[in-house]
């Protein structure tokens, strides 16, 4: 009863993906895990249901869902929390005044904090750019440009200003509180994309366990399918609960009793109730059974997984947290410093690939004009394994394990094929822009002087290509680099006969 807000992810269909071109430049510009996905959409509820005689089931009962595909969990979560009581109170006038004040923001652009006018409020939001420094935390430097988000100003006099410092993160202590002891085992989860399912009472809860989890590896973007609210009306019911195949690799977050019964095959099992105040006497242990399913009807709360973790649990942090929770430290305070444990731990899991893939690029002195621009070496996962001994995670993080098999098991997940592509398309991109400075540089005059016509024309088409990929592909390459290859391009065409010259200029 009463109101309550959520949040869904679904699938698009091939026709509706057409569309995602406007996203590009955003894409570009905002880091991996709040980039809008081609292939999905958001819903972002707010749902009503309160007694009414009046109604043919004595209840009134109505929701508004904004649809988008952006990630941004706790802006969208306001934006439905200023329109719905007012659309449930005054009907659809409102919304064709929502409609018309969201007509006039600006598009969504990383680096820059914008106000978004709304129904008589201002909201508040910095969209990180993917050059921030989120070392400490993605909203570290956020949360420092407005105040705290329980803050109300008034702006301009007259209409109140709700700040937002993060675009989409939950208090991530509240929700593992209670599975706090195997917080490391859930981290290894999330980064091996494995299957789990997230049992909750409400769909609230069920959005906020499952959302923390896929931030669990951040600055890495979790990239396999996940589901904040699954029901049996989704169009991959049938796909993701069929019992005779392993379950797939994604994140399904449910309430329906009827999935306890149905997704009991599945591996590992996040079991949540209503929150209660934490105490720091007691918390649940892992649940580990033996047989091939797990009776979850039967089932208290707790994580049920029979996962041998490939890390030794790390007693330092868990200790520190466990601490807080005796001395009763913010939840805030307690959710900063275990999102900061994961961001470490992630980037320490991440450093050893990005320094292996810098030995993959070629020296600056083998970049030619005169030659085509040159690829990456391919990867290799045995010649990166052997690197671990001398620069692993271990020296970092002083966890101890098997790490080899981590990251085996990790070259085999959509995680790290996300992180490849990503990562090999910026090295392409940054080989291309090297090659495009280095004909700057370079004196085509001279070289094209032994050179046969049709050779001439060859380059010249090359460097017409390549001032196209500049803008297309939108290479990090300065203007005044453009300009010098123009001017070359220029003076080449000049060195041919006269009837070539209106030709090659178009």
């Amino acid at each position: 009863m009463g109101d309550t807000k959520f949040h869904f992810r679904t699938r698009l269909g091939p026709m509706a993906r057409k569309s995602f071109t406007i996203y590009r430049d955003y894409n570009n510009e905002c880091l991996s895990a709040l980039q809008a996905d081609a292939c999905y959409t958001y819903g972002y509820v707010y749902f009503r249901q309160v007694k009414d005689r009046s109604a043919r089931r004595g209840y009134f009962q109505k929701s508004l869902v904004i649809l988008t595909r952006l990630p941004f969990v706790n802006l969208f979560s306001q934006i439905v929390s200023v329109i719905a009581p007012q659309y449930f109170d005054n009907g659809e006038d409102v919304l064709f005044t929502a409609i018309n004040n969201i007509d006039l923001w600006p598009s969504p652009n990383p680096g820059r904090t914008l106000n978004l006018s709304l129904l008589g409020v201002h909201l508040q939001i910095h969209i990180p750019h993917k050059n921030d420094d989120f070392s400490c935390s993605p909203t570290s430097e956020s949360s420092a440009k407005f105040p705290s988000p329980s803050s109300n100003f008034v702006i301009n006099g007259s209409q109140p200003i709700i700040s937002i410092p993060s675009l989409y993160e939950f208090n991530i202590f509240k929700c593992f509180l209670p599975i706090i002891s195997h917080i490391q085992l859930l981290w290894e989860l999330v980064l091996t994309c494995e299957p789990i399912i997230v049992m909750a009472p409400t769909p609230d809860i069920c959005c906020e366990m499952v959302q923390s989890l896929v931030s669990m590896i951040w600055p890495l973007k979790y990239s396999s399918d996940f589901r904040p609210f699954f029901t049996i009306h989704d169009t991959e019911f049938k796909e993701y609960t069929q019992k005779s195949q392993s379950p797939p690799p994604v994140i399904l977050g449910v309430t329906n009793p009827f999935f306890a019964k149905t997704l009991q095959h599945w591996p590992h099992i996040i079991r949540i109730c209503e929150y209660s105040p934490p105490s720091p006497k007691r918390t649940p242990d892992a649940k580990i059974w033996k047989g091939k399913t797990i009776k979850t009807l039967e089932c208290k709360p707790g994580l049920y997984t029979r996962y041998k973790p490939f890390l030794q649990k790390d007693q330092v942090v868990l200790k520190k947290l466990l601490k807080g929770l005796e001395s009763r430290r913010p939840h805030e305070v307690q959710s900063t410093l275990m999102r900061r444990y994961f961001i470490e731990l992630t980037s320490s899991f991440l450093i050893p690939l990005e320094r292996y893939l810098a030995s993959l690029m070629p020296l600056q002195k083998d970049i030619s004009p005169f030659k085509s621009a040159p690829m990456i070496q391919p990867f290799n996962p045995d010649d990166f394994l052997k690197t671990l001994e001398t620069s692993g995670p271990q020296l970092t993080t002083g966890i101890k394990g098997d790490w080899n098999s981590l990251y085996r098991k990790f070259f085999r997940t959509p995680n790290f094929s996300a992180w490849y592509e990503s990562r090999f398309g910026e090295v392409s991109q940054k080989l291309k822009a090297l090659h495009i400075e280095s004909i700057s540089k370079a004196d085509l005059v001279k070289w094209i002087g032994d050179k046969a016509e049709i050779e001439i024309v060859d380059l010249i088409l090359t460097m017409k290509d390549k001032l196209k990929t500049v803008d297309n592909e939108n290479l990090p390459v300065d203007k005044d680099i453009v300009e010098r290859v123009e001017t070359q391009l220029n003076s080449i065409i000049n060195c041919l006969p006269q009837d070539l010259h209106d030709i090659l200029r178009k």
